[in-house]
């Protein structure tokens, strides 16, 4: 298949288990074919796990783990641990779910800081480091990690260098009446998930991904690109701004949907689209903004409007 074929594979089965979130989906798998990982924070119940499991299930020969995370999770349970083996008197290292091509993060602020940090190395450098050795990260390896609002009992915020990590911050929410009752019709008889077959390969996502970098992208939109991130750090509501990671990110995924979207060049308005998604997650207000009201979106937006676009 070409890249194009196999992106449109993809978006269609997945759109075939999640209704009413086309902008959304491609969105997702564009950040995975870009190399990035997700955020989704949204309210219970919106398909957030599902939405996971609709990707896993769609890319055959994919590993595919799901950690559930909880108040007494610890780093070991993620990454592995070393066990000793009492005939050799060797330890052996028995990898942790980290290690495959799809982790599903569920809940994620329901872990510790401590915990939640022992996902920084690997989505930064694809790597961990146990007991001072460096274990290499293969495959596709994309993180969708969710998590629910921060105002609910129990959670904990990410820490800023954790946010920095995820490429984009996206949410489901709730489907008109018209999807949500087609959602009942299609679970009446089972879910539909449990019917849902491969329709890539690895290796076509893998091919997917080295076909992103052929996408053009002049060196005006380049500079576009840097301008946005840029005007975050002279905004004095803002005591964190927009790191050069959110702009590689930026980069990349408009790269991906423009080739999802069919074609083999980057227009101002893909990049429009994606940066509130790619910047404004990554952005920490300071006390007096967030009690004036402001959000880190409406300073995208602020930006985004008072910004020349190139011509």
């Amino acid at each position: 298949m070409t890249p194009q074929e196999t992106a449109r594979q993809l978006e269609a089965s997945v759109s075939s288990i999640i209704k009413g979130q086309d902008h959304t989906i491609r969105n997702i798998l564009a950040c995975m074919v870009s190399g990035g990982h997700v955020l989704l924070e949204d309210n219970p119940g919106t398909g957030k796990t599902t939405l996971a499991k609709a990707i896993a299930k769609t890319i055959s020969a994919s590993a595919f783990n799901r950690v559930q995370f909880t108040p007494d999770l610890l780093p070991s349970d993620i990454l592995g641990i070393s066990i000793l083996n009492q005939k050799t008197s060797d330890f052996h290292f028995h990898p942790g779910p980290i290690f495959t091509d799809i982790l599903l993060a569920d809940e994620i602020n329901r872990a510790s800081p401590r915990t939640q940090s022992a996902l920084l190395e690997a989505m930064a450098e694809r790597q961990v480091t146990i007991e001072g050795k460096c274990h290499q990260l293969e495959g596709l390896f994309f993180v969708i990690a969710t998590q629910n609002p921060v105002e609910f009992r129990g959670t904990y915020p990410l820490p800023e260098a954790q946010m920095d990590r995820f490429a984009i911050q996206s949410s489901l929410g709730y489907v008109s009446q018209q999807d949500e009752a087609e959602i009942l019709s299609s679970q009446n008889n089972g879910h539909p998930l449990d019917d849902l077959k491969a329709s890539v390969s690895l290796e076509d996502v893998l091919a997917l991904q080295s076909a992103v970098s052929d996408i053009g992208i002049s060196a005006e939109l380049r500079d576009y690109i840097v301008a946005l991130c840029h005007a975050t750090r002279s905004i004095k509501e803002l005591d964190l701004a927009a790191s050069p990671r959110a702009s590689l990110a930026l980069m990349k995924l408009s790269q991906a949907v423009s080739l999802f979207e069919g074609r083999d060049y980057v227009t101002p308005e893909v990049i429009q689209s994606l940066a509130s998604d790619v910047i404004a997650h990554r952005l920490v207000l300071s006390s007096e903004a967030k009690f004036n009201g402001m959000s880190t979106r409406s300073v995208v937006a602020d930006i985004l409007e008072n910004t020349p676009v190139p011509v």
